[in-house]
Order: structure tokens, then C-alpha cells, then sequence
């Protein structure tokens, strides 16, 4: 049991760039041919949100700015505030960056990665 546990910290620890949390939280599943990385962004537009990759590196953030001005002294109860996040993670497997796409459904954005297909065909190569 504690052998399984530190396996799956070590991994877990390994693929995390990120300093804690940082106000949200991250899935990352392996489908086979694909990695599927999904993030609660409740509150967050398509236009706050940053995804990139550089390498084996994804990063992920948002940046949501509050619309409406009121005086502080209105507010009877204050618990929503501008928030910022960035996660990054490291992916396990290269992926096929050309083949990336990411959507946000109900307050999740949804990275698709595609894992980069290794020519399996063997080729001949000339000796000079």
C-alpha cells in the first residue's frame, strides 16, 4: 500500500509545474491516443483564458476582471473577487501540437492533446 502511494505521488509531483492550486483544479487523463486535460474555470470567458504549449509544457491561465462598479459600502456580503490563475503541467508523452483544441462547456475548459504518432516504418538510411 505505501509502495502504490509514493509511486503515484512521485508522478503526480513529476508532472505538476504549477505552486499549489492557485484557486483551481486540474484533471489530466491518458485516453491512449489522446491526453485530456480539464479545468474548472467557473465565471471565466473564452477571452480570459490563455492556453499554451512550448514543448512538453502546458500552461494554463485566466485573468477575470470585474465589470460592474459599485461602492464597497453596498455590498452586505462580499465573497466573489477578481481572480487570476496559472497552472502548468508537464505532459508525460509528446504531443501533436498542430492537432490541439480546447473548448469551455458550463464553467470546464477542455484541452484535447493529441499524442504524436512515432513513425512505427523503418527506413533505409545511406552510409556515406
Amino acid at each position: 500500500m505505501a509502495r502504490s502511494w509514493g509511486r503515484e505521488l512521485d508522478t503526480s509531483s513529476r508532472l505538476a509545474l504549477s505552486m499549489g492550486h492557485a484557486g483551481t483544479t486540474l484533471d489530466l487523463v491518458d485516453e491512449e491516443d489522446a491526453f485530456v486535460v480539464t479545468v474548472d474555470v467557473p465565471g471565466y470567458e473564452n477571452d480570459d483564458l490563455d492556453v499554451r504549449l512550448a514543448g512538453d509544457r502546458l500552461s494554463i491561465s485566466g485573468d477575470r476582471e470585474q465589470t460592474i462598479e459599485l461602492d464597497d459600502d453596498a455590498y452586505l456580503r462580499r465573497e466573489r473577487e477578481l481572480s487570476s490563475f496559472t497552472r502548468q503541467l508537464q505532459l508525460p508523452e509528446p504531443v501533436d501540437d498542430a492537432g490541439v483544441s480546447a473548448t469551455v462547456t458550463n464553467g470546464v475548459l477542455t484541452v484535447r492533446l493529441p499524442k504524436l504518432e512515432i513513425d512505427a516504418h523503418s527506413h533505409e538510411i545511406d552510409i556515406e
